[in-house]
C-alpha cells in the first residue's frame, strides 16, 4: 500500500503550502537525529517526514501526487489519476520491483493482466533506469545560505548539485536523470542523495534561526561599542548597546536561514570577556580604590 503523505505530515489535502511548510518544520525539528543519536525509530521518521515534504513541498510534484501520476516515493505511476482507485499507486510498487531485477523476467503487473484476460504476456516497453543513491556530506554553511557545488560520488561519479537553503541531515535530493541509462531505451534514472551535515562550531541552529556567542571586552560592555561578527555570509559589524551583560543577547535581522520567501534571523549572545585578568588597574577599580 502507498503512504498517505498527508498523513505523513499532519496535514489536510486542503493544506497550503505555509501549513505544509509549518507542519514539516514542527516535525523535523521534534524528530531531528541531533536530538535522538541513538534512536533508529526517530531516524526513520525524519526521513519519511523529510520525504514527504520533498513531494508536497514541491507544487509541481504536489499536484502530480494528487493527480496520481506519482507515487509517494516520487516514481511514475504509469497511469495519471489512479490514485483515486485504479491501478496508479500499486503499479508504483510494481515498477520499483521491475527496476530492481524483475525486469529480466518482465513487468509484474502485465503478467496479472495476461492472466486475468488469457492473453500472452507482452514485451516490455521502454522503462526509466535504475535510481543510483549516494551519501554526501555537506558544510553547514551551504545547508545555511543554499549553493551550487560539483561534488564527486563514491563511485568516482562528478555531480553538479544545487543545494536548496535550509537544508537537514536525513533529507533526500534527487538529481534529475543521473542515474543508471536505461537498458530498454527509456530514460535514465535519478540520483538521489541523502544528506549529512557537517555541524558547525561557530553556530547552533534553531529552526529557521542561528544562534551564537560573541565574547566582548569589558570596556566595550559597560560603554558601548560595535563588534565584529562572523556570519554565514560574511562578516558583519554588531551595536553593542552600553551597559551590556553576559547573556544579553541581540538579534541580526535576516542572517539566519536563508529561505526565499522569509530569512531567518541571527542571535548573538554576548559573553564578558577580560582582556587581561591580572591588569593592576583592574584589580584597584575593582577594589574600589
Amino acid at each position: 500500500m502507498s503512504r498517505d503523505l498527508y498523513k505523513i505530515l499532519g496535514v489536510s489535502k486542503s493544506a497550503s503550502a505555509d501549513e505544509i511548510r509549518k507542519a514539516y518544520r514542527q516535525k523535523a525539528k521534534t524528530l531531528h537525529p541531533d536530538l535522538h543519536p541513538d534512536d533508529k525509530a526517530k531516524a526513520d521518521q525524519f526521513k519519511e517526514v523529510s520525504a514527504a515534504f520533498e513531494i508536497l513541498g514541491d507544487e509541481e510534484k504536489r499536484k502530480k501526487y494528487d493527480r496520481g501520476e506519482i507515487d509517494s516515493d516520487g516514481n511514475p505511476t504509469g497511469f495519471a489519476g489512479g490514485g483515486q482507485g485504479g491501478f496508479g499507486r500499486n503499479y508504483g510498487a510494481y515498477s520499483d520491483f521491475a527496476r530492481s531485477g524483475g525486469s529480466a523476467q518482465g513487468d509484474p503487473f502485465e503478467d496479472i493482466l495476461a492472466g486475468m484476460f488469457g492473453q500472452q504476456r507482452r514485451r516490455p516497453g521502454p522503462r526509466k533506469g535504475a535510481d543510483l543513491r549516494y551519501r554526501v556530506e555537506i558544510s553547514f554553511e551551504d545547508a545555511v545560505m543554499g549553493a551550487k557545488r560539483q561534488m564527486t560520488m563514491g563511485d568516482g561519479k562528478a555531480l553538479n548539485v544545487s543545494i536548496p537553503p535550509g537544508i537537514e541531515t536525513g533529507q533526500t535530493l534527487r538529481l534529475k536523470s543521473q542515474g543508471q541509462p536505461s537498458s530498454t531505451g527509456g530514460p535514465p534514472g535519478d540520483a538521489l542523495l541523502e544528506v549529512q551535515v557537517r555541524p558547525s562550531t561557530i553556530w547552533k541552529r534553531d529552526g529557521d534561526d542561528l544562534r551564537m556567542t560573541v565574547p566582548i571586552p569589558l570596556k566595550t560592555a559597560v560603554a558601548g561599542g560595535s563588534v565584529d561578527v562572523q556570519t554565514p555570509a560574511g562578516t558583519v559589524t554588531l551595536k553593542v548597546p552600553e551597559g551590556s551583560n553576559t547573556g544579553t543577547v541581540l538579534r541580526l535581522r535576516n542572517k539566519g536561514v536563508q529561505f526565499k520567501d522569509k530569512p531567518g534571523h541571527l542571535y548573538v549572545r554576548l559573553e564578558i570577556m577580560l582582556e587581561d585578568p591580572k591588569d593592576p588597574g583592574l584589580k584597584e577599580w575593582a577594589a574600589g580604590r
